[in-house]
């Protein structure tokens, strides 16, 4: 009877004994957030995409690759001091993205002439917004128009703003633009400048990011404009919206 007893209770703590190891065997870590927030638990999905984790309650959360700051191993005296400060918001460092932006495409004017355009835009600005890839920034560009008989430069000066409708490695993009155009020349004046970006954008790294586009951006200038008075022609400065439809190839970096 005994040697019963004692058996029960090997057994037992047999069982314990494995309990404790696996306990002790599990690979916890910590995901640190852009956010700042911290999220504690085991791994149980990873690929270049996103990433997976159940807490200690078992509940899983599943947090995309571009919103995770770094993965940390657990430590007890680091989930201690946590405990004491869960509300401190934890610092991050700045992320800075340059965006350059090269273009092609038609230029037109109300009145009926039809020529080409080309041009760049050099962007500095935010990388990240929160936990979305939201670049808001601004910087300058150049925009030549050529026309069969005149042709005109300006330099935008602009705020602009772009980002992915979904956070994910390929997504539809979305961008827009304003600022004021500065004329190249003592011959016309400049104005406001406006643009407008739908595309598909391919994420190649946590920061960089590939972009193909369609657009369509709007200048106003004062321009010469020859106009016929009893079979005169008189050349005068006239208000004129220049618009530019046309396909652009961005990269952020």
């Amino acid at each position: 009877m005994q040697s019963q007893k004692l058996t029960h209770m090997a057994k037992k703590l047999s069982i314990l004994a494995l309990i404790l190891v696996c306990a002790l065997c599990a690979h916890a870590e910590t995901l640190v957030l852009r956010t700042g927030a911290r999220v504690k638990g085991n791994i149980v999905f990873q690929n270049e995409e996103v990433v997976i984790i159940r807490d200690a309650e078992g509940a899983r959360f599943q947090y995309m690759r571009g919103d995770i700051e770094q993965v940390l191993a657990a430590d007890p005296e680091e989930e201690n001091l946590s405990a004491l400060a869960d509300d401190q918001t934890i610092a991050t460092p700045k992320k800075v993205s340059i965006a350059l932006e090269l273009f092609g495409g038609a230029a037109c004017v109300p009145n009926g002439i039809t020529g080409g355009a080309a041009g760049a835009d050099l962007l500095v600005g935010s990388h990240h917004i929160g936990s979305r890839h939201l670049f808001i920034g601004g910087g300058l560009g150049y925009r030549g128009m050529f026309f069969p008989e005149d042709s005109y430069n300006f330099l935008p000066i602009q705020v602009a703003l772009r980002m992915p409708f979904l956070e994910q490695k390929h997504a539809p993009f979305f961008g827009i633009a304003l600022g004021y155009g500065i004329a190249l020349s003592k011959d016309y004046l400049g104005g406001l400048y406006a643009g407008i970006d739908f595309g598909y954008r391919y994420q190649i790294n946590e920061k960089s990011a590939l972009v193909l586009a369609a657009f369509a951006q709007f200048q106003q200038a004062k321009i010469e404009v020859a106009e016929m008075v009893d079979e005169i022609e008189f050349i005068q400065k006239a208000n004129r919206n220049i618009v530019i439809p046309g396909v652009k190839l961005a990269i952020f970096f």
